[in-house]
């Protein structure tokens, strides 16, 4: 075994997706730098695109670009770069000259290989070593996989890869596709490793791989802090400190845990990456992870129904994201058209001619409590509470469009209830209004406050007051009135979901009368 495992670094390029590359032109020449002080086998640099070129970024042009950031070469170390087929440009790379990147990786989807073909001769023609990286090589029937490595054996690239695109892979799996490649790929093939750790397998699976091979040099990826998008990557460091104490001693830890110190923490404080529900999720039903990020991140759905809508997505569909597609799928589980008619004759009848005071569960309900119900008492305002039950504020209506709040509300039938028709079967009795006909547009679309806005215009109520509509903070003790709701948020997030709920605010708010009781983030201002 000694000699036959190789570890390649990706962090520079893979967990580029967390902070859009910008990792900074000293960071990246000290990442660089102490991961030849680890006696890493290969570091990848970045990505080779067309772009605009900016030194903070380990994005290149260019190889010519990369030299500067790992000069001077370690003599004992590959450098590697990664161009996406869909972006390859072979002007963009010049002849090997020993002075920039050894390897070039190349990716590509299925519909790509013949193009991805002819790159790979390209490539070794100008003298580099190619590792050939199929995305998502797990979902590649045998009969596929075995055509796609006739191919490659007769291309005769540095490396050929097992790519777990949607990390699903247990280690039978691993087991399952190392016999198969192993026995068919050319022995002076390397064999890559690179997968994504959604089920928490990577560490195993890349040990099980080891354990496997006899024969050939195999590669094994990973990440220092296992730095890349969503649950991230194999460890970089827990990886090599395995490979010092079960193959071979020559690897240093420590100025990889520098790196992670240093340079990545900063990084993970605002952008965080690891296990995550999403991930697991997307593992189990072998779909893009982003699928089950966009349903998770709408915070209104049970588990059960995330499954169910998963599971609608077709076959053909999975292994890339369509967010035209997730989106369609959510409106029609959550659909359940109904005539509600009767629904808004009732409602008008229950409020009259008073004016509406909407009640979000922003923390701020708390500390303005005494301001809020001079207001209730002064301008005997109808008040409806959003998708929660206040303690001490009393409230004539409660409206309710996420499933996942009806747990903890403890509705009564001393409560009056207003429901989106996604609900008529969560809930007993109450004035049921259609669900798509308050959608707006955009990630937060069935925004509860800009729901029931929608409802009450259709009423032509006069003004509406709006008090708890605090926004988002990463602070997640400051956003919520309720504990059980409270949860960690990261910076990124917190500023979208600022952003888009206000969009809807100002959509459903646009010329009509309002006034804010309390403090918010939301830019709603649109009179």
């Amino acid at each position: 075994m000694i000699n036959k495992v190789k570890v390649l670094d990706c962090t520079l390029r893979d967990g580029g997706y967390i902070n859009n590359w910008q990792f900074g032109e000293k960071n990246i020449r000290a990442i660089i730098e102490n991961l030849v002080l680890a006696g890493v086998d290969i570091i990848e640099t970045g990505f080779i695109r067309e772009c605009d070129y900016c030194k903070d970024l380990s994005v290149f042009q260019n190889v010519d670009q990369i030299k500067d950031m790992i000069s001077p070469k370690a003599s004992k170390i590959l450098y590697a770069a990664m161009i996406e087929q869909h972006n390859y440009n072979p002007e963009l790379i010049s002849q090997h000259d020993e002075k920039s990147v050894d390897i070039i990786r190349v990716t590509f989807h299925r519909n790509e290989w013949k193009q991805t073909q002819n790159t790979v001769r390209e490539l070794m023609n100008k003298g580099y070593k190619v590792c050939v990286q199929p995305v998502g090589t797990v979902s590649y029937e045998d009969k596929d996989l075995l055509t796609l490595i006739e191919d490659v054996n007769k291309l005769k690239p540095y490396a050929f890869y097992l790519v777990d695109t949607l990390g699903v892979m247990y280690q039978y799996d691993m087991r399952k596709l190392f016999y198969l490649v192993d026995d068919n790929l050319s022995q002076d093939i390397c064999l890559g490793f690179h997968s994504h750790n959604n089920l928490q397998m990577s560490f195993a699976n890349a040990q099980e791989l080891i354990r496997l091979n006899n024969k050939r040099t195999i590669i094994v990826d990973s990440a220092c802090y296992g730095m890349g998008r969503g649950v991230g990557n194999l460890v970089t460091e827990l990886f090599i400190d395995y490979a010092n104490k079960n193959i071979e001693q020559k690897y240093e830890v420590t100025p990889v845990l520098k790196i992670v110190d240093k340079y990545l923490m900063p990084i993970y404080a605002e952008h965080r990456w690891g296990y995550d529900l999403p991930y697991f999720i997307s593992a189990t039903v072998k779909c893009h992870p982003n699928y089950a990020a966009y349903l998770i991140k709408k915070e209104t759905l049970e588990i059960e129904k995330i499954e169910k809508i998963l599971n609608l997505i077709p076959e053909n569909e999975r292994n890339e994201y369509n967010p035209e597609l997730i989106e369609q799928l959510y409106i029609r589980i959550q659909g359940c058209e109904i005539n509600d008619e009767e629904s808004y004759r009732e409602l008008i009848r229950k409020i009259g001619d008073r004016d509406v005071l909407i009640l979000g569960l922003g923390a701020s309900i708390i500390k303005y409590e005494k301001n809020i119900n001079n207001i209730i008492k002064k301008q005997n305002v109808f008040v409806i509470a959003l998708n929660f039950i206040p303690i001490n504020i009393k409230v004539d209506a409660v409206f309710v469009s996420n499933e996942k709040r009806i747990t903890n509300m403890k509705i009564s039938k001393s409560n009056f209830v207003i429901a989106t028709s996604n609900l008529i079967e969560k809930i007993q009795a109450g004035l049921f209004f259609n669900y798509t006909s308050l959608l707006g547009e955009g990630d937060a679309l069935d925004n509860a406050g800009a729901m029931v806005i929608r409802v009450l215009r259709k009423l032509d109520v006069k003004k509406v007051y709006m008090a708890g509509f605090d926004g988002y903070d990463v602070d997640a003790s400051s956003c919520y009135a309720l504990d059980e709701i409270k949860k960690m948020l990261d910076y990124d997030t917190v500023n979208k979901k600022n952003r888009e709920i206000s969009k809807q605010l100002k959509m459903a708010l646009k010329g009509m009368e309002y006034e804010l009781l309390t403090p918010t983030k939301y830019k709603i201002n649109c009179i």
